[in-house]
């Protein structure tokens, strides 16, 4: 059985102009002598509508060209049909993609589309809603509220809102549950990772995988100063945090486990694959195994 690529485009991702994109890929696709669809990625994020076509036209392959985010809504709504998916990343931070070794550059990103290997990667659920990559909680989160209402997309503006809520960052009241251990916490930011980075290549998890059946836990613990604050995530984004095995006294509680519950009574803003998303006084985070084929480069 032959291929059948469907490219969702999200025309709002990152900086980069999406007309001539389009056109680089049919030019590859079509030299590639493969059957090709381009669409354009729906403002609801789910994908449910395209069962049918897919089942039609026999499509094999859903490849994304955009962020974090538009990945994560596409392989939530459409991980349970046996397709292949790949990354062509164009968003501002692309953390999924790195950390499976997908370059930025469109000629790379293709050629792993055309020759690359489906490798079975976990995803997670934060109350039901799928994430593939990262979620936050507190500080980060925050910033990724402001960023989806930028009119500018990209790192620079970014790191503008970064710097901009720095100073003003609060720190939240948090109840943990995991492994077996109950704790509380005061922490400027949660997250949970099944991908090694934020992205952009900033390491926050240095030793997350994503097929291991872990996420893992970073928690930026209250400090006394802003300025300890300040080189405690430079520690964390060179990825210099390590796993301890009794790290609940440090700076950075950094753990693993395949479930979560966080209690958020002061209601700390969530992103959820650097979409901004609904908050909630209780969060239920869980692995799912197995969650989807993702195309990786030959090795």
């Amino acid at each position: 059985m032959g291929r059948y690529l469907l490219y969702i485009v999200n025309p709002i991702a990152g900086t980069r102009a999406k007309k001539d994109l389009e056109q680089f890929i049919a030019s590859k696709t079509t030299a590639a002598g493969i059957p090709f669809r381009i669409i354009h990625s729906v403002a609801s994020g789910d994908y449910s509508f395209l069962l049918p076509e897919i089942e039609k036209d026999g499509i094999t392959d859903v490849v994304v060209a955009g962020g974090d985010g538009t990945i994560s809504q596409v392989a939530g709504s459409l991980m349970h049909t046996g397709l292949h998916f790949g990354i062509i990343p164009c968003g501002s931070g692309n953390g999924l993609a790195y950390t499976a070794g997908i370059s930025k550059d469109p000629g790379k990103a293709l050629e792993v589309i055309f020759n690359g290997i489906p490798v079975l990667i976990d995803g997670f659920t934060v109350n039901g809603r799928f994430a593939c990559m990262l979620s936050g909680i507190g500080f980060d989160a925050k910033v990724a509220h402001e960023f989806a209402a930028q009119k500018t997309r990209g790192l620079k503006t970014y790191a503008a809102l970064v710097s901009r809520n720095f100073f003003q960052a609060s720190t939240y009241s948090f109840e943990i549950e995991a492994n077996g251990l109950r704790f509380s916490t005061d922490a400027f930011f949660i997250s949970i990772a099944n991908s090694n980075q934020f992205g952009n290549h900033f390491t926050i998890a240095p030793e997350a995988s994503l097929s291991d059946g872990l996420l893992d836990i970073v928690i930026a613990k209250k400090t006394a100063k802003p300025l300890l604050l300040f080189n405690l995530v430079r520690q964390i984004l060179a990825g210099k945090i390590k796993k301890t095995a009794s790290s609940l006294r440090q700076p950075v509680i950094y753990f693993r486990t395949d479930r979560i519950q966080i209690s958020n009574k002061e209601l700390a803003p969530l992103h959820i694959d650097g979409d901004p998303a609904d908050t909630a006084e209780v969060f239920d985070i869980r692995v799912l195994k197995n969650s989807f084929h993702l195309l990786h480069p030959k090795k």
